[in-house]
């Protein structure tokens, strides 16, 4: 186990996961670099995208590269919430009621197309997901530490689906899609580059511990005032939008912020600069925004707050 002591030590091990993770998807350094901060953020991430462009495989990825449990759930319409949370069950031979753990109880959760089951079995997830724990008939359990969900949909195929409400949306820190790589990309994944024995070879760089403790250091980086007022700013703009019915909440400038710091630990600086804000903003505020009937570009709403949005050109160096 590497002791993690500064923030050059999250640089260091967030490097080894991207090259890691690189081996198996390749093209994609700055998806991966995302979806590793917003682990070091404490958060969930949605993998939004079409079929056929790794988001399973990534997601398999990231688990091997941790040395913690890890569980995956293929979402299906006849999935009941009580597989996720557990249940408990009666024993004749005890004449006792006893829990049966769920596949909630793992520190890396895989929900594959997470849009193919109910609402009903969705709303399974919520609790979880922003509390680390779960509710069954009156009694409180406490998840796995890390405990991290990330999850697929496909946005093209919608018969037989049923789309994540705004509540379950917001629990996901960020959403993101990897989209087709390159002619070159594609032409090394066809001459061996990414395929199921690159999966198969990666073994762990990180451990439970070792993650908890870089999310520790993230969480003491430095935001300037200035730049916690550039936040608020571009989350104002997206509420005045004609266009938008719904703008970013308070909660989504503390998901902006915390997405901001983990990026900046990433880097193996202890301060958050306005360029770590605009790397962060679309994945965080795209799938929170609520648009206006007939509105569908939730990316060029924020676009434009983005360019509306004065950006701080002071020092936001932490003080000495």
């Amino acid at each position: 186990m590497t002791a993690m002591n500064s923030l050059s030590d999250v640089k260091t091990a967030a490097d080894k996961l991207s090259a890691a993770l690189e081996t198996v998807i390749i093209g994609k350094p700055d998806e991966i670099r995302l979806i590793l901060a917003a682990m070091l953020a404490g958060g969930h991430v949605l993998l939004n995208d079409v079929p056929g462009t790794g988001k399973t495989t990534l997601a398999k990825a990231l688990a091997r590269c941790f040395d913690c449990g890890f569980g995956r759930v293929q979402f299906t319409p006849d999935l009941l919430p009580s597989e996720l949370t557990g249940i408990y069950f009666y024993s004749p031979k005890t004449g006792e009621f006893s829990f049966r753990k769920g596949a909630l109880f793992t520190n890396i959760l895989l929900a594959d197309e997470i849009n193919r089951a109910t609402p009903r079995t969705q709303s399974g997830l919520l609790e979880s997901m922003e509390e680390a724990q779960i509710t069954v008939d009156g009694s409180r359990f406490e998840l796995p530490d890390p405990y991290f969900v990330i999850a697929t949909q496909n946005p093209v195929e919608t018969q037989g689906t049923f789309p994540l409400p705004e509540a379950q949306l917001d629990r996901f820190l960020i959403c993101v899609g990897l989209g087709y790589p390159s002619g070159a990309e594609t032409s090394a994944l066809i001459r061996g580059g990414g395929s199921p024995d690159a999966l198969a070879a990666l073994s762990p760089v990180c451990t439970g511990s070792e993650l908890n403790a870089m999310k520790a250091l993230t969480e003491k980086v430095f935001i300037h005032p200035l730049v916690a007022d550039y936040i608020v700013r571009l989350a104002e703009h997206t509420r005045s939008n004609a266009e938008v019915a719904l703008g970013i909440s308070t909660r989504g400038c503390l998901a902006l912020a915390r997405m901001a710091r983990a990026l900046a630990a990433c880097g193996g600086r202890g301060f958050v600069t306005p360029d770590d804000v605009r790397l962060a903003v679309h994945p965080v505020f795209d799938h929170r925004i609520i648009l206006r009937a007939g509105r569908r570009d939730a990316r060029g709403a924020v676009g434009s707050a983005v360019a509306a949005a004065e950006v701080p050109v002071e020092d936001w160096k932490c003080p000495s």
